[in-house]
């Protein structure tokens, strides 16, 4: 019989946090997104604006929670940073919000996008192969290839620490390999260049009022100049996208008690990895704008913007090579969304706060029945078909949870004066105070312009504070 133990073992480097980092935040939105973003600003200065300044905000927040993770080096992360800074309560309403959709759900998503790809290669397998009729819902061959990723993920990471590793050095080695191949071929092959005229159009921004065909895609009309106000919107807006793609940074910190020289090497992975992804992603829309017209790059093929994009640089392969890079990408970035998440759980249930099974290690030291509850949760959110939304939802309470936590660092610089810092947040107060600045006006314009983006994300938050005193009245009951 199997003898479980009590302490996490500390077998992860640097590189092995880096390689969390990116291989994280890589999945499927860099070669989607640029398409809805450029239909929301309209020229390719605030496309590139649009990119910078999410990795602008990416990197401060990355640079400010080194000053964290040094604190607390430990596993749970952010619930942890949280749950010190302000009460359990915060701690648990973030814990709940990432338990319910912003780690599941995305989980989820990024499975579907895997079998969206490999419909590209086997049609049999993707999303719009029919199965049957579940009642509830339909269910589609892709949506049992996501589940069966999934659950694939979750078993080699019930399996340990070096085996969920060793499948992320790899696929996030080989995934930013092919990136930088693509950008490179890109400038390189490519001869008829749309640079100069997509450059013409600078800062000029501009929506296209693009109408729902009987599909419900959209029919591109004309563009139509905007400013002041609807500008902000639109920025807004864009950024739900490149927001969404640059997310999972701070998984790493979820990991801690399986880092080795964690209050070191948790902050330089997360400079690190932020700044090669913040590189690649920036690089990889310069590339879009030098082999695409604005007009294509606004309105590809089911906003597949790298596979038009590839089909220019390699012809005669171009969508099958983009179809393996995202499903290597999909593949490497739920390995490291799957083993960071399941932490957060563990942490929480030593608080009394989760299932009880789930603050259990195995006998390969990590928290098994909490990779088995969030597989649960992400499966049935890939047969809903309905992470999607969620996720467009979930970026306004994502940044909202950063605002706070950075936030964090000038209540605990009151609060734990004396507590042992490796790193000092970068630029503070200055970086960690325009951190929370921007994020409070995308916020804000998101409540403005898109309310439909932000009052379900606060319901699902919401939700978890009848539960929170649910789950502290049956801890008194077994005291």
């Amino acid at each position: 019989m199997s003898t479980p133990t009590s302490t996490f073992k500390p077998t992860l480097g640097l590189l092995d946090g880096t390689m969390i980092v990116a291989g994280s935040m890589i999945g499927s939105g860099i070669f989607i997104v640029s398409a809805d973003i450029t239909r929301n600003v309209g020229s390719a200065g605030w496309l590139i604006a649009v990119w910078l300044l999410t990795g602008f905000m990416t990197l401060t927040a990355a640079v400010s929670y080194g000053e964290l993770s040094g604190m607390y080096p430990k596993a749970g992360g952010q619930y942890v940073y949280l749950k010190e800074a302000y009460n359990p309560l915060m701690g648990f309403l973030y814990g709940w919000s990432f338990f319910a959709v912003i780690q599941t759900a995305t989980i989820a998503a990024v499975g579907v996008a895997f079998s969206k790809f490999l419909a590209y290669l086997v049609p049999e397998l993707g999303n719009n192969y029919f199965l049957f009729d579940a009642g509830i819902t339909k269910v589609y061959a892709g949506q049992l290839v996501a589940i069966f990723i999934i659950v694939l993920l979750t078993y080699i990471n019930s399996r340990g620490v070096k085996e969920g590793k060793l499948i992320q050095t790899i696929f996030t080695s080989a995934k930013l390999l092919s990136l930088f191949g693509l950008i490179l071929f890109g400038f390189l092959l490519v001869k008829n260049s749309y640079w100069d005229q997509n450059w013409a159009t600078g800062f000029q921004a501009a929506q296209d009022m693009g109408v729902k065909d009987n599909a419900g895609g959209l029919l591109p009309t004309s563009w139509t100049p905007i400013g002041g106000a609807a500008l902000l919107g639109a920025i807004a807006a864009a950024m739900v996208g490149s927001i969404f793609s640059s997310d999972a940074w701070n998984n790493v910190t979820f990991i801690a008690g399986e880092m080795k020289n964690p209050k070191r090497n948790i902050g330089l992975s997360l400079f690190l990895g932020t700044l090669i992804v913040t590189l690649i992603y920036v690089s990889a829309n310069l590339m879009y704008l030098h082999v695409l017209p604005l007009r294509d790059l606004a309105f590809p093929a089911d906003d597949r913007v790298a596979v038009a994009a590839a089909n220019i640089i390699f012809p005669a392969f171009g969508t099958t090579l983009i179809a393996v890079l995202i499903m290597v990408s999909t593949f490497g970035c739920n390995n490291g969304l799957i083993m960071a998440g399941a932490r957060v759980y563990y942490t929480m249930a030593k608080d009394g706060l989760f299932f009880k099974q789930a603050r259990n290690l195995n006998k390969q030291a990590v928290p098994q029945a909490a990779l088995w509850v969030q597989c649960i949760v992400a499966a049935i959110w890939s047969l809903s078909g309905r992470y999607g939304q969620l996720l467009d939802m979930i970026s306004f309470v994502v940044v909202l949870f950063y605002m706070l936590t950075i936030a964090g660092i000038f209540i605990l610089r009151k609060k734990q004066p004396n507590l042992e810092r490796p790193y000092k947040a970068f630029g503070y107060p200055f970086l960690p105070g325009l951190y929370i600045l921007m994020g409070a006006a995308f916020c804000l314009l998101l409540i403005i312009y898109k309310p439909e983006f932000t009052w379900p994300g606060l319901i699902i938050v919401l939700m978890g504070v009848p539960l929170y005193y649910l789950a502290l009245a049956r801890q008194k009951k077994v005291e």
